[in-house]
């Protein structure tokens, strides 16, 4: 069973109905690639302010209509911590974007100067941790990326805060469609996907809340309309679920940048297979970015009409089809006189 730490961390992430409505904003590399295009310079000229300025436009506008946001301490906490309403849970990432990529896989890494402790000491409700992983990745990079997880699993049972797992496979060195962030490919073998789904949530990792990516390429995905293409995509989201399902974990949907009505169709099937919500990004604030970055007030108006459409769009269809997440009860028959509960949390 959670923790109390652990779960009401979980329950400050979900709204009242126990869906998870979620807005990632921790992105890097994906926003000042779209600040670039905008003002037509290359990404690596992005200065700090214009990412700090996009930042807190995407908290003001989207924060009053999700049930919590996605944090990197380096550009979205300065930017927007004093914007982000009270009562939107705050996860925090822990991974740099940037990483050690090898011939035979690529390795993750902490931000520098950051840490699970740090994160609970500026009152987030989860960290979380992004590991690239592929089953077929060299030994070396398998054991590191192991390690890494079950590290930061280990740290936040220690501080007992929330943990939050995303899991992306990537092309290897030379292959085709190789970067170093993340693109869906339309090749992608889903068995990737599941394995790496089977490995991570095992309890030694510690993980209490998976975000994952759609086992198919959004693009590719069938409707689902019963036909056998349909009944066979919907086993591959079945898979992932009873792995989820067995071991006791939620988990939600990622985007990746997905058109938003080929990402309405991946929770379609997602929640068919007991997915419990949303961890979504650029298909809901990208475009107004992209089109109208840096004039402030043409991106504002953009998001408040465009960018919250989507997101409202999610949230109502997890509102209808999504199973519902509820914190596990504490049991406390052990508890018979003052004392006793303080005493066996603070053993625990």
């Amino acid at each position: 069973m959670l923790t109390l730490g652990k779960s009401r961390g979980l329950a400050r992430l979900a709204n009242k109905e126990g869906h998870f409505c979620m807005v990632a904003l921790d992105q890097r590399p994906p926003l000042f690639e779209a600040i670039a295009a905008a003002r037509g310079i290359d990404k690596t000229k992005v200065p700090f302010s214009d990412v700090i300025t996009a930042k807190r436009l995407l908290v003001e506008k989207l924060s009053p209509h999700c049930s919590s946001m996605l944090f990197d301490p380096n550009y979205a906490i300065p930017a927007a911590i004093d914007v982000l309403p009270a009562d939107c849970g705050l996860i925090v990432t822990l991974e740099d974007h940037r990483t050690e990529e090898t011939e035979g896989g690529r390795k993750s890494k902490v931000i520098a100067d950051w840490s699970v402790e740090k994160i609970r000491r500026l009152g987030g409700d989860a960290v979380k941790v992004l590991a690239w992983y592929r089953p077929d990745a060299s030994p070396d990079v398998l054991e590191h990326q192991k390690n890494f997880v079950r590290q930061i699993g280990e740290d936040c049972k220690r501080f007992d805060i929330a943990y939050v797992l995303e899991l992306l496979v990537f092309p290897f060195l030379g292959q085709a469609g190789h970067t170093a962030d993340y693109v869906e490919s339309p090749t992608k073998l889903p068995e990737l996907v599941i394995d790496s789904v089977r490995e991570f949530a095992k309890p030694e990792y510690g993980v209490d809340l998976l975000k994952l990516e759609s086992p198919l390429a959004a693009n590719s995905l069938p409707a689902r309309d019963g036909s056998a293409a349909a009944k066979a995509a919907q086993n591959e989201f079945d898979m992932v679920g009873k792995i989820c399902a067995d071991a006791g974990i939620p988990w939600v949907l990622l985007s990746g940048g997905a058109a938003p009505e080929k990402f309405e169709l991946v929770l379609e099937y997602a929640y068919a297979a007991g997915a419990g919500g949303f961890l979504a990004g650029r298909t809901i604030w990208l475009n107004s970015i992209r089109t109208h970055f840096p004039d402030t007030a043409a991106v504002g108006k953009s998001l408040a009409h465009e960018g919250v459409a989507v997101l409202d769009s999610l949230s109502r269809l997890t509102a209808e089809k999504a199973p519902k997440w509820k914190a596990p009860a504490p049991a406390f028959e052990a508890i018979k006189n003052e004392g006793d509960f303080a005493q066996s949390y603070a053993a625990a």
